[in-house]
């Protein structure tokens, strides 16, 4: 079973930027999308950003285009997620898994424990 450790949250103003880290114990399966999600107090896990272990494709939430980029580091399985021009409707906890799909319904593999991300007006 693949395990994702995720890093990298913290307490930032708006308008800062915060580089989230992914550590999966494995490399998942080719054919699954490496993904972001994240859950905001009171609501449900939400697709933020995935990208293919290539590195090829990547993916976007509409609210985080432009300000959000996803990458890859295939040979440490590690996957970042560099956030921009925070708001603080971006408040949340930040999670990765892998899977064939971008829906939280779609991921295969157990959640880690998240990262929270704080964002002060």
């Amino acid at each position: 079973q693949v395990q994702f450790v995720e890093s990298g949250g913290g307490l930032v103003q708006a308008g800062g930027s915060l580089k989230l880290s992914c550590a999966a114990s494995e490399r998942t399966f080719s054919s699954y999308a490496m993904i972001w999600f994240r859950r905001a107090p009171g609501k449900e896990r939400d697709f933020v950003a995935a990208i293919t272990w290539s590195g090829g494709n990547t993916y976007y939430a509409d609210s985080v285009k432009g300000r959000f980029t996803i990458s890859i580091d295939a040979a440490k399985n590690t996957v970042y997620l560099q956030m921009n021009s925070l708001k603080p409707e971006d408040t949340a906890v930040y999670y990765c898994n892998s899977g064939p799909g971008i829906t939280p319904g779609q991921v295969m593999f157990s959640w880690g424990q998240g990262t929270q991300v704080t964002v002060s007006s």
